[in-house]
């Protein structure tokens, strides 16, 4: 009897432990504001990713304390946690364009970055976003495609092999209706066995530019409508991240636009099972915002939105879709991008902000700053351009997912 009770409290004590390791926003792990970035080199060096401490609080605020170099010109773009969060992926705008990441921890119980793995993506190229779903697969945009003048691709991979399934193509030569081009956000939801993908811009910045995003059957493949995220036909908005929400949300699609500047919103129709047009929830340009990137969910059921131009993030109210309620305002620096949400030594909630869009002028300041998220108040800025000779490309934290839902 004594032999069974202890091994059911020892039992107890390892499930209460391995809850804790895998909990992301306990804010007790030691490593809660260390912090992995993509990064690209200034200085004609190797790209790489790196883990950098992100607590203004913290001694070592802005130190790198682990790299691992890519390659030269490999531009590591997107990182990515496995649905279980046990692998780390990194996509890339060349080299292999898509890498597993192995990582571990120092002597000091810190996370490191160990080594990268290339996975083969066939002839899909210009790695962008990922897309892991509960099934043991996962989806990849690459804005690239074959390599053609208005190419795009979606590669199916196999998550426990990192094997490619299938390479989703429907150019728009063949339809012009109903097409991927230039693929960059993706999205799932999948309760509704639907996926949509954005059309985002050439991946040479110049060939071409697209102005729709497209509905998928996450099973069939089947294209299921080309949607125009636009104020015209001939309005080049580059809408370059969508998000299906999903579970406890209101059943609604989001995307942002690029090179419009705005937010668009599309309602689910249970009776077509696809969702009806878009319309434009909220116009940058009467804000004097530009370049709408990245769309974040943090804890609180907010939704944070990027616009690099001139760099601020601002903060929505989700309850009265389809309406979007501004709540605040964050200044960051120029090309607000990718963010990242943790909490300070003392407990502040701040978010992370980085600063860099593909290091287009004016949108590339390289830095990383930390907002209180209930002050607005910049608590501390990292300038990787000057203090490293890098710029960060994206960010991810070491304990998991930073974020409830990205997209």
């Amino acid at each position: 009897m004594k032999l069974k009770f202890n091994t059911v409290l020892l039992f107890a004590v390892l499930v209460i432990f391995t809850n804790c390791q895998n909990d992301n926003h306990n804010g007790e792990q030691p490593h809660d504001s260390s912090f992995y970035i993509d990064y690209r080199s200034l200085n004609g060096l190797s790209d790489g990713i790196a883990v950098i401490e992100l607590d203004p609080e913290a001694p070592n605020f802005g130190n790198i304390s682990s790299k691992l170099e890519l390659g030269i010109g490999v531009l590591p773009h997107h990182l990515y946690y496995s649905n279980n969060a046990k692998k780390l992926y990194t996509t890339a705008l060349g080299g292999s364009y898509l890498y597993e990441v192995k990582t571990g921890v120092d002597q000091n119980g810190l996370p490191k970055l160990i080594s990268s793995t290339p996975i083969d993506t066939g002839e899909n190229t210009v790695g962008e976003n990922l897309f892991f779903t509960n099934d043991g697969r996962y989806f990849m945009t690459f804005m690239g495609g074959a390599g053609g003048p208005k190419d795009g691709s979606i590669g199916v991979f196999n998550a426990n092999n990192n094997h490619l399934i299938k390479t989703i193509k429907a150019p728009i030569q063949d339809n012009p209706n109903k097409f991927i081009m230039y693929p960059h956000g993706i999205s799932i939801n999948e309760d509704k066995g639907l996926m949509m993908v954005t059309s985002t811009i050439h991946p040479d910045l110049t060939t071409g530019v697209g102005n729709t995003c497209t509905l998928l059957d996450l099973n069939t493949y089947e294209i299921k409508e080309t949607y125009q995220v636009a104020d015209s036909p001939t309005d080049m908005s580059a809408p370059v991240e969508t998000l299906l929400l999903r579970g406890k949300f209101p059943q609604y699609a989001l995307a942002t636009t690029m090179l419009g500047g705005d937010i668009w919103i599309a309602p689910y129709n249970a009776t077509t099972k696809k969702y009806d047009a878009f319309s434009k929830v909220f116009d940058g340009s009467t804000q004097g915002l530009g370049w709408t990137l990245e769309m974040y969910i943090d804890d609180t059921n907010k939704l944070y939105v990027s616009f690099a131009d001139p760099g601020k993030v601002l903060v929505f109210d989700l309850s009265n879709l389809p309406q979007l309620k501004l709540l605040k305002t964050f200044n960051a620096d120029k090309g607000a991008h990718h963010m990242a949400f943790f909490k300070t030594k003392s407990g502040k909630e701040v978010v992370a902000v980085q600063n860099n869009l593909l290091n287009i002028p004016n949108l590339n300041s390289g830095t990383i700053n930390i907002i209180d998220i209930n002050t607005g108040q910049n608590l501390g800025t990292v300038n990787l351009r000057t203090r490293y000779g890098i710029l960060p490309e994206s960010i991810e934290g070491t304990n998991g997912p930073s974020n409830y839902m990205h997209h």
